[in-house]
């Protein structure tokens, strides 16, 4: 198994297009990849349908998956905010793959007519095997993404499944996916892979709790009404007297709300915590509106996140596969970052991908910035805002 990554900032499509392909090419020592991964930024909108013909022309039977992307990621770079393409090639003997796009209205089709998800998904289906892993590219202005990761769950459960949604545009038809050799305008495209492959996820969500884990003792839909038996607005107020001076000012821009992913424990750290996003309080009701359903009886606790915590998560997260990873590097990866993570949050660029190879060596390392990223936390595929998730490639472990 091989893999290698580039990114160009040629500013045009055509040049930036040879330059990646010419650098993955003498990458990979001449092999032919069985897969590429392409993400294209906006500079190049007029060009996005020629993308696919173009890489078809230069590696003839290759399986295609990508998207529009505001900042791309490959060859040790990130990208943001310029004219960019990131290729990323992988040669993967015993490797099956399928790709396939499903359009807008498919989850409304799913959920009047259960049978045609499996037709929707027939692709999958014709990989033989129970897939690995699946990746992910969705256009958030066309795809109820929460729906369609909880049918992909239900249908796919031992599958690890990532990836991120298009960036570089923000209404209909102003994103384009990659599947196979075509091109599309909404709706989800996919990879999924069976065979000779391992693949493990890490989701670095940036957080860090403030305050003591409270109970939803009384809630409906995604409105909790009473924690602890008491008003949420009530104590978050307590919480933010108890703060410092600088955590305070996080509080005012920067507070979220995580939810305790398994029922049984007991004690909560790092990575038992599914964090969304406030949608807001109400004073006159001392109700909170969250960006996820909730229930009674679930534990959840307040989180505040900036540049320091964000990065020692996603440090903490590395460190927990630092043996791991010198002991059986991946053959590549892949970085599924937040457009508010990058150069906005740090300051500075290829914080992510710096981090990564600290731990992981030269493992080739590509992706795009993202509209929501997709990982697993526990057992369930979940959408995040703010958070990198890395896919992690290997060639699978013979059975003892």
């Amino acid at each position: 198994m091989q893999w290698s990554t580039a990114a160009s900032t040629s500013h045009t499509f055509e040049s930036a297009l040879e330059d990646v392909a010419r650098r993955v090419e003498d990458s990979l020592g001449g092999a032919t990849p069985d897969l590429l991964a392409v993400y294209v930024s906006p500079a190049f909108r007029e060009s996005y349908l020629r993308v696919s013909a173009w890489l078809r022309a230069r590696f003839e039977g290759v399986t295609q998956l990508g998207c529009s992307a505001s900042g791309v990621i490959g060859g040790g770079r990130e990208l943001e905010q310029t004219p960019g393409v990131a290729l990323t090639a992988a040669v993967l003997p015993g490797v099956a793959l399928r790709s396939f796009h499903v359009d807008a209205g498919a989850l409304k089709r799913w959920a009047e007519q259960p049978a045609r998800l499996d037709e929707d998904l027939r692709p999958i289906q014709e990989i033989g095997e129970a897939p690995a892993g699946l990746l992910l590219h969705p256009d958030p202005a066309s795809c109820d993404i929460q729906a369609l990761l909880a049918a992909l769950d239900e249908r796919y459960p031992e599958a690890t499944i990532i990836g991120g949604a298009a960036s570089g545009g923000n209404r209909p038809g102003h994103n384009v996916l990659y599947a196979g050799d075509q091109a599309h305008g909404t709706g989800v495209v996919g990879l999924a892979l069976a065979g000779d492959i391992a693949i493990e996820s890490v989701v670095a969500q940036g957080c860090r709790p403030i305050g003591a884990p409270m109970f939803i003792t009384r809630c409906e839909g995604n409105v909790i009404r009473e924690l602890d038996g008491r008003s949420p607005v009530a104590l978050v107020q307590e919480l933010y007297e108890q703060l410092s001076p600088s955590d305070r000012e996080l509080m005012r821009g920067s507070l979220f709300i995580g939810l305790v992913t398994d029922a049984s424990a007991s004690r909560y750290g790092p990575g038992d915590f599914l964090v969304r996003s406030i949608i807001g309080f109400d004073p006159s009701s001392n109700a909170l509106a969250i960006d996820a359903r909730v229930e009674t009886g679930r534990v959840v606790q307040f989180h505040l996140r900036d540049r320091t915590t964000s990065a020692r998560d996603l440090e903490a997260h590395l460190d927990a596969r630092r043996a791991s990873l010198a002991e059986r590097p991946p053959a590549g990866a892949m970085l599924f970052s937040c457009l508010g993570r990058g150069k906005h949050l740090y300051g500075r660029p290829n914080h992510d991908s710096d981090m990564f190879r600290e731990r992981a060596g030269s493992v080739p390392l590509g992706g795009f910035f993202c509209n929501g990223e997709i990982g697993p936390v526990k057992h369930s595929t979940h959408l995040h805002g703010y958070t990198s998730v890395f896919g992690l490639f290997s060639a699978r472990e013979p059975a003892p």
